[in-house]
């Protein structure tokens, strides 16, 4: 029996109204065996730290031997959590999770970690990622009486272990051959009562590292990013690798590598947008890769202007570069409420019609009579982005130059990132001219698909920038492809 904490609430979160019109991240997750921590508190701050990834549910499950004691809810990390609940997850590891709905929608049930029972006793698995081929897989363990309580690609994983290990194999062997019959993106942390696993898909597609804290005998620590290492004190390792499971226990950390033609293709959007700015990719922080982005964004489309600014947080790195770059003094146009998107209550109509300065807020004074060029990560929908130049534009502003740190998104994600169908995405259905046009700029232009990639100082085989292409690095079934691809079928 797991004992379960009561779950508070019932209610989904409503995200309709006050919806970015970015792409969103599906998860982040969290892993840490420390026998003399507290690993239900490093575990919280873990999350915390991570919650950027995702902020409709979260959830933590201790291991106290062969009991498991787990809390998840809906909301924020620190919505969910509460000293109270913490000191009741006594354990000596953990696994955490925070969720942005992609596969499964947003509701309690499926909040994870997903906790199921198998013959060697329970496993706990968090998952960031999405599966493509979760039908099959679902109808195989259904066949199999799995019976399913969520509508979650992350309980179908969890259950291919537990069938693989009911049918008499160990935790690691059960592990990776449940992993070799997932195809998509997957990093996933899963606790069991000898230890913790980590990995990731063949193709490194979502990002997990390893951290160790400083104790005798060495203590490992798992995360999406190394910013949920740096708050807790643990120093970075290294990144798990694709196809490569990592085995933590009291004896250490061990390595295997159970898929043999592994690819690494990095989502180039975790490095754009999705990863925090402090964390580190290729042994440098993503601000340093988001300020070239900008610099050679103003050296490709270089624009005369009084002020250039980004759009609160995620363009601000890029308006630095591009200022740098082009000598256009760099300011703050636009403050940003972070927590309006944090409510329940429904604006009034009056309010949705004026609803971009709930979140951005115009200083009037700086954009009064100014030529001002905005830098942004990205243009999905284009709605907020409009109500945005109107904003400018009755702030005072005489020019409005906006300029793009990605290219055009043109196609869907299969991968763990929730966008829109083909045919909802303004790049997809409309050249640069068009768009500029919808949105009322008097000049807009997006960063290259070379110098994106150029800019990583990287391989630029090593990325997957299918959003961009429609060249999908793991092939997508034609039942699911016909659901988001609606324009046109992408390369495969």
């Amino acid at each position: 029996m797991i004992p379960q904490h009561p779950i508070t609430s019932d209610q989904s979160i409503n995200i309709g109204e006050n919806a970015c019109d970015k792409p969103e991240e599906a998860c982040g997750v969290f892993g840490i065996y420390a026998p003399e921590q507290d690993v239900a508190k490093m575990t919280y701050f873990g999350l915390y730290a991570l919650q950027h990834r995702g902020q409709e549910s979260a959830g933590i499950a201790v291991f106290e031997g062969t009991h498991v004691h787990q809390h998840k809810d809906m909301g924020l990390v620190s919505q969910v959590f509460s000293e109270a609940i913490l000191e009741e997850l006594p354990g000596n590891l953990a696994v955490g999770h925070t969720r942005y709905s992609t596969t499964g929608s947003s509701r309690k049930v499926n909040a994870q970690p997903a906790v199921v029972e198998s013959r060697l006793g329970n496993l706990a698995l968090s998952h960031n990622g999405n599966l493509v081929n979760t039908i099959q897989l679902g109808e195989q363990l259904v066949k199999s009486n799995f019976n399913l309580v969520t509508t979650t690609d992350s309980e179908m994983i969890a259950y291919a272990i537990a069938q693989e290990i009911n049918s008499g194999a160990d935790w690691l062997t059960g592990a990776m051959n449940a992993f070799k019959r997932c195809q998509g993106a997957f990093s996933l942390v899963i606790g069991t009562p000898d230890g913790i696993m980590g990995t990731r898909d063949p193709n490194g597609i979502r990002p997990l590292v390893i951290g160790t804290l400083d104790s005798n005998p060495v203590r490992y620590v798992l995360a999406s990013e190394t910013c949920g290492l740096d708050i807790i004190g643990a120093e970075y390792l290294r990144d798990v690798q694709p196809g490569e499971l990592v085995w933590i226990t009291e004896t250490g950390l061990e390595s295997f590598q159970w898929h043999e033609k592994s690819e690494r293709k990095l989502c180039i959007f975790e490095m754009i947008y999705f990863a925090r700015p402090d964390s580190l990719m290729h042994n440098e922080t993503l601000y340093s890769y988001r300020i070239r982005l900008g610099q050679r964004l103003a050296k490709e489309s270089p624009i005369e202007a009084d002020i250039v600014f980004g759009v609160p947080d995620s363009g601000i790195p890029a308006a630095i570069g591009f200022s740098q770059k082009s000598g256009i003094a760099y300011g703050e146009g636009l403050i940003k409420n972070r927590y309006v998107g944090r409510t329940f209550i429904q604006p009034t109509q009056s309010m949705r019609e004026t609803g971009i300065k709930m979140k951005l807020n115009p200083l009037k004074d700086v954009l009064f009579g100014k030529r001002v060029v905005i830098i942004d990560d990205s243009i999905v929908r284009g709605t907020t982005s409009r109500k945005l130049v109107k904003a400018l534009r009755d702030a005072g502003a005489i020019e409005v130059h906006m300029r793009i740190s990605s290219p055009p998104v043109t196609h869907p994600c299969f991968y763990g990132i929730d966008t829109d169908t083909q045919d909802q995405l303004i790049a997809a259905t409309k050249s640069v001219a068009e768009i500029a046009k919808q949105l009322e700029v008097d000049t807009l232009a997006y960063l290259t698909w070379e110098g994106m990639l150029e800019t990583t100082r990287e391989d630029t085989n090593s990325f997957c920038s299918a959003c961009f292409t429609g060249n999908y690095p793991v092939a997508i079934p034609e039942r699911v492809k016909r659901s988001k691809l609606i324009l046109e079928k992408a390369t495969i």
